[in-house]
């Protein structure tokens, strides 16, 4: 049942800490980035709705697959069961982003 992995991935954008959940992930084709694809929201049948989930849906609404700098990834888990996902406000702590740019290219020396 290796079909039904889940994993947690955790990354930063604009100052803010997003937290989704996707079936498939991998490094992809484009250099420096890494692949997400069927991305996993919690149906809800209730009638309270978490607005932050609510946000993060409508931002990835009608999008397959995501490719994420991968200066920008906090971290990556396989977890059992998923989880709401969200957005936060990025806030001191123990989480630093890397430099950015991570890759320059150089100005050619021949002119």
């Amino acid at each position: 049942m290796s079909n039904n992995r889940i994993y947690k991935i955790v990354f930063m954008s604009q100052g803010q800490v997003y937290e989704i959940y996707a079936r498939n992930v991998g490094h992809g084709s484009l250099f420096g980035f890494v692949e997400v694809e069927k991305l996993v929201f919690g149906e809800r049948s209730s009638v309270v709705v978490d607005p932050s989930e609510e946000k993060i849906k409508s931002e990835f609404d009608g999008v397959k697959r995501t490719y994420l700098p991968m200066h920008s990834i906090v971290r990556i888990d396989e977890v059992d069961k998923q989880g709401a996902s969200k957005i936060s406000k990025l806030e001191g702590g123990n989480v630093a982003q890397f430099p950015v740019p991570v890759y320059t290219p150089g100005e050619s020396t021949n002119k």
